[in-house]
């Protein structure tokens, strides 16, 4: 039977109730995680895009680690710059974090289930809240290569969903405001904006983000919607920060490439590394 509840808001119990589909996969990912981590609930789960891999040594204690592609559903990621292994971390408080080197994107197999895996596993897995990073092209041209924006909401443009049937969700107030405001007390300069994500893997075009602009769109990629609708069907409390990599299509004039993208994040990596282990020390 498909689930058809409304959920309005994060909730802290056990999330993954009921047999919505590829609800079960992920209850068998989390469970196989307990017995390679050897810790039965992890309170946070955070997962890296391109730029932020470095967070992952600062967040805390890495006490196991596991390849991704050993679990249950999860495949090795295709993207240069990620990392395919997922870390179970003890955090300052004496909590364990899942922390995912990678994700998968819907590019890699035009599958919103496949993306949603991740964070359904984390809420399988005990979490309460979901940390989703990307690295993204700024429609701000204030906004050079290797500033850090909050996500305050999202355009889905992809055309999917990992919701099936009936599945009403409430996506008011999807990137916690709460946890936005802590990020501020931390770096109070931080801009926030709002995240359009498009199916990829090419990049946009000068129209489309011209487009993306027009709608309400402040920054383009290919991930971390479906993710975060994902997350909050699941019952997460859902906070996302996106590192400008790039100017997008038409806003410098200078072509794209992956490449610019992995060496922008890596020259941005020890700052926002030492940021988002500050917000996640505060959660």
């Amino acid at each position: 039977m498909t689930e058809t509840n409304q959920t309005s808001s994060p909730s802290t119990a056990s999330a993954l109730q009921g047999d919505h589909p590829g609800f079960e996969q992920a209850r068998q990912a989390a469970a196989a995680l307990a017995q390679a981590t050897g810790v039965d609930r992890h309170r946070i789960a955070v997962v890296l895009g391109s730029g932020w891999g470095g967070a992952a040594e600062l967040i805390g204690e890495t006490t196991a680690t596991v390849p991704t592609a050993e679990l249950p559903g999860f495949a090795a990621p295709s993207v240069p710059g990620h990392n395919p292994t997922v870390r179970s971390v003890r955090l300052k408080d004496g909590s364990q974090a899942l922390v995912f080197g990678s994700r998968t994107h819907f590019y890699e197999h035009r599958d919103a289930q496949a993306v949603a895996h991740t964070v359904r596993t984390a809420a399988a897995a005990g979490a309460e809240i979901v940390v989703l990073t990307n690295g993204c092209g700024g429609l701000n041209p204030d906004w050079a290569p290797g500033t850090p924006v909050l996500v305050a909401d999202h355009i889905n443009l992809t055309g999917a969903t990992p919701l099936s049937g009936a599945t009403f969700v409430d996506l008011t107030d999807l990137y916690s405001p709460r946890i936005r405001q802590i990020a501020r007390e931390v770096d109070p300069e931080l801009p926030e904006g709002v995240y359009v994500q498009f199916s990829g893997p090419q990049y946009e075009t000068p129209a489309e983000v011209n487009y993306a602009r027009t709608i309400g769109g402040d920054l383009v990629g290919m991930s971390t919607a479906l993710d975060a609708i994902a997350a909050r069907h699941a019952g997460l409390e859902v906070f996302g920060i996106s590192l400008v990599t790039n100017a997008a299509a038409g806003i410098s004039g200078d072509p794209l490439s992956h490449e610019e993208v992995v060496e922008a994040g890596q020259a941005a990596g020890p700052r926002i590394s030492a940021l988002l282990a500050g917000i996640i020390e505060k959660l």
